[in-house]
């Protein structure tokens, strides 16, 4: 008798079960993915807490983590240190997800905050309030957040033609992306020098100052749009398959892709207040997390896990990378994802042909 008629006798139908054990393995894949990202985090994040000028050692950083340690150590490790760590790991959750958000729901590996222009959008309403207003702190999140829900709007109406098209969305955004550089250029060209020295550096990207009540705010609002996509989650594979599919599957597809970009711009416009644009991180996390998964879909925790490792490994090189050289976060994501684009526009240009 074989296995096949054993499981038919069962009142089970075969291909329900060969279903079923790819859904346990597809999961069970996306946790080794998301455990092995946080233990690379947090190996990662050990390192970095024992390297600098005030040498700590990896048996004095383990002390102070378990709560001991003399003064001078616990000072530099949880004052000095973790804070850059911290900010490090979360900007990379916030735009990993932001990064997976877009992509999924409208379908195309391109489709990016910093290359749709949002993330230039939110660092347009924070330039605004930098330098205009001279606010820091929550306002310049809440200028960023509004710079870049403008400018995910303005995409949205100028795309939509009878229904959201992607490629249309993608080049929309391109232009956008410019016009808002080209306005926050003009911004730095006509502030006083040492205003436009400020926001010139927040323009590259780091994460060097992040703490205080910026670090608790880029934390708890991070962690509330990650609550709220995990509510959301269960859409995100039906709009993967195209607005017909979903509707027909009973997801309302204009009202959720709206629901889930609003999500994402907002972890967009956080983690931009705090940390300036940094560059890529949106666009390489969600690829790399869907192929280390294996399957199609968003692959959130996946990305998120992904960004944290991929922003704090950049942001630990660019400090101890070149013995007495150090460059901030942005640009060496920079660095790492100009390659990568090109390599995906090139990939892309292939499938097509």
């Amino acid at each position: 008798m074989t296995a096949d008629v054993r499981i038919a006798r069962a009142g089970e139908p075969v291909d329900a079960v060969g279903i079923g054990a790819v859904r346990r393995a597809d999961r069970r894949r996306r946790v080794a993915v998301v455990v092995i990202g946080a233990g690379l985090a947090v190996a990662v994040a050990l390192a970095a807490l024992s390297f600098g000028a005030a040498g700590v050692t990896p048996d004095r950083v383990l002390a102070v983590i378990l709560g001991g340690g003399d003064r001078l150590d616990r000072f530099v490790v949880l004052d000095l240190r973790l804070p850059r760590i911290v900010a490090a790991l979360v900007v990379g959750v916030a735009f990993a997800l932001a990064g997976a958000v877009f992509q999924s729901t409208l379908r195309n590996p391109l489709a990016s905050p910093d290359i749709l222009g949002v993330s230039a959008g939110a660092s347009l309403g924070a330039v605004w309030a930098i330098l205009g207003l001279g606010a820091g702190g929550a306002i310049v999140a809440g200028f960023a957040f509004g710079g870049g829900l403008v400018v995910a709007v303005v995409i949205w109406l100028a795309a939509w033609r009878q229904g959201l098209h992607g490629v249309r969305f993608v080049l929309v955004g391109v232009g956008m992306a410019y016009l808002c550089g080209s306005t926050v250029a003009w911004l730095l060209a006509r502030a006083e020098v040492r205003e436009a020295q400020t926001a010139l550096h927040w323009t590259v990207g780091s994460v060097a100052d992040v703490r205080g009540d910026e670090l608790w705010l880029l934390v708890v609002g991070t962690a509330a749009c990650g609550g709220v996509l995990a509510f959301l989650g269960r859409v995100l594979r039906p709009l993967a398959l195209g607005d017909d599919h979903a509707r027909a599957l009973g997801v309302r597809a204009d009202a959720a892709r709206v629901a889930l970009l609003v999500v994402a711009v907002a972890l967009v416009a956080l983690a931009t207040s705090v940390a300036g644009p940094i560059a890529f991180v949106a666009l390489i996390a969600p690829a790399v997390a869907r192929r280390l998964v294996g399957r199609g879909g968003a692959a959130i925790a996946a990305s998120a896990a992904v960004g944290g490792v991929l922003t704090l490994g950049a942001d630990v090189a660019g400090q101890f990378a070149i013995p007495g050289f150090t460059a901030p976060l942005g640009i060496v994501t920079g660095v790492i994802g100009a390659p990568y684009l090109l390599w995906l526009l090139s990939r892309t240009e292939r499938s097509r042909a």
